[in-house]
């Protein structure tokens, strides 16, 4: 069994090859070729000091493998790592330090999401957070879609995030505050941690996508019940997880968010629910991160590591 370091996947993958692995990743889950494992924590602490562990993973047959991702929470930092099976013969085939696959992954499920369900005609990106994930966002948004301009929300580092974008893709972007990256943006995507909403949902434009991936515990929600009512669709990696992670799920008031109106990224992709984006839907994708995300991606960089 190999060992593959952070810096290895850092040089094997590339975030378009992310994404297309997502996409092939999603659609063998919208034809009913994978099974999931669900996420499970525990913590404890210890002199003062608090620990946590958690696993999810998936099995995907199709792609030739099963695996799981395990990482540990200390002082709000985690540490990731996928062991990877082959699904033909059991053996195991590598353990995988798994940061850079969150990195990426968690990006490119988010750019299948937009490239499938934003309008054409979106011409502004927000991006709330300027950490790891919201400079992923930019990476994955910006190589699928030709935005006109780039807003940067954050509660510091926007100024130099937006100079970053610029620099890097080509694209003018702008240090605002909240409301003014809510109300301008065609597509949104919040990449934080925060444990209330950023934004007041009633000012969101008709006709805008907006992906919500900062957080996976139920205590914490990026969006209000204003902008979840209004949503004519959610999106989300599945459905199980997003109901019992979500705090956008877990905290709504009853009545806000209608289950019909809720649908697996995977069945949207095959065609497997009759949705038709019309100019003036609100779409809402929320992620939580899934296993399937992980193994995926960690079969990518395990085939390139042949």
């Amino acid at each position: 069994m190999r060992l593959i370091t952070d810096a290895e996947v850092a040089s094997l993958v590339t975030m378009r090859e992310a994404i297309a692995a997502m996409t092939a990743a999603f659609e063998q889950m919208g034809n009913g070729a994978v099974a999931l494992a669900p996420r499970v924590r525990g913590a404890a602490e210890h002199h003062g000091q608090g620990a946590a562990i958690a696993a999810m993973g998936a099995a995907l047959p199709a792609a030739g493998v099963v695996g799981a991702k395990v990482y540990s929470t200390v002082k709000g930092q985690f540490s990731f790592v996928i062991v990877l099976f082959s699904s033909v013969t059991g053996a195991p085939l590598a353990a995988i330090e798994a940061n850079e696959i969150t990195r990426f992954r968690t990006a490119a499920a988010s750019a299948v999401a937009l490239r499938a369900l934003a309008a054409r005609a979106a011409g502004a990106l927000a991006i709330f957070g300027t950490g790891v994930q919201a400079h992923a966002h930019a990476e994955a948004f910006l190589l699928t879609r030709p935005f006109e301009r780039v807003l940067v929300a954050g509660r510091a580092g926007a100024p130099a995030f937006a100079d970053w974008v610029t620099a890097g893709f080509g694209v003018p972007a702008q240090a605002v505050d909240a409301a003014t990256a809510a109300r301008e943006a065609d597509v949104l995507v919040t990449c934080t941690r925060a444990v209330e909403p950023l934004f007041d949902g009633t000012i969101v434009k008709p006709g805008a996508f907006v992906a919500a991936v900062g957080s996976s515990k139920p205590q914490a929600r990026e969006l209000d019940d204003a902008l979840l009512a209004r949503a004519d669709l959610i999106a989300v990696e599945w459905l199980p997880a997003a109901q019992a992670e979500a705090g956008e799920f877990v905290r709504a008031a009853v009545g806000v968010i209608d289950p019909e109106r809720v649908v697996e990224l995977g069945k949207l992709l095959v065609g497997g629910h009759p949705y038709q984006r019309r100019a003036h839907d609100v779409v809402v994708y929320k992620s939580v991160g899934i296993g399937l995300e992980d193994v995926a991606l960690a079969k990518l960089v395990w085939d390139r590591a042949q």
